[in-house]
């Protein structure tokens, strides 16, 4: 069986390294699904999740707060801005997060810059309660 390696790396760090079968990830034009094999691309990838089908078959899910993503066919490295794997996820603490981003939105209502960041913290919350709550 064919396999790709797959490397999740933020400033901070690796967030996950090892062996897949399929990673699937949202870029900024779509859904994209990454098998062996795949023709080289590098992409801007969105909020979202990151999905990987082990070679156990089993699924892991990371969050992606943006960044790019780049594969060779053998390959797949995603440089994020941040990022967290789904058992790292404090469910509460995303929850709150997402409450105070919330909040913010109500309340930046005329300030336009202050409401674009809102909108992504609350983007960032929801997609960390989506990962968590899928364990």
């Amino acid at each position: 069986m064919s396999t790709l390696k797959v490397s999740i790396v933020t400033p901070d760090g690796p967030v996950f390294n090892d062996e897949a079968q399929m990673v699937s990830a949202v870029t900024k034009s779509g859904e994209l699904g990454i098998l062996p094999g795949h023709i080289p691309l590098v992409s801007p990838v969105d909020i979202d999740i990151v999905r990987i089908k082990l070679v156990d078959g089993t699924e892991k899910w990371v969050t992606v707060n943006g960044g790019f993503l780049e594969t060779d066919g053998n390959e797949v490295n995603i440089l994020a801005e941040t990022s967290e794997a789904d058992e790292d996820i404090e469910l509460s603490r995303a929850e709150r997060a997402k409450s105070r981003a919330e909040e913010r939105l109500v309340q930046t209502q005329s300030n336009h810059q202050e409401m674009i960041q809102a909108q992504l913290a609350l983007r960032r919350a929801i997609n960390r309660i989506n990962a968590a709550s899928h364990r």
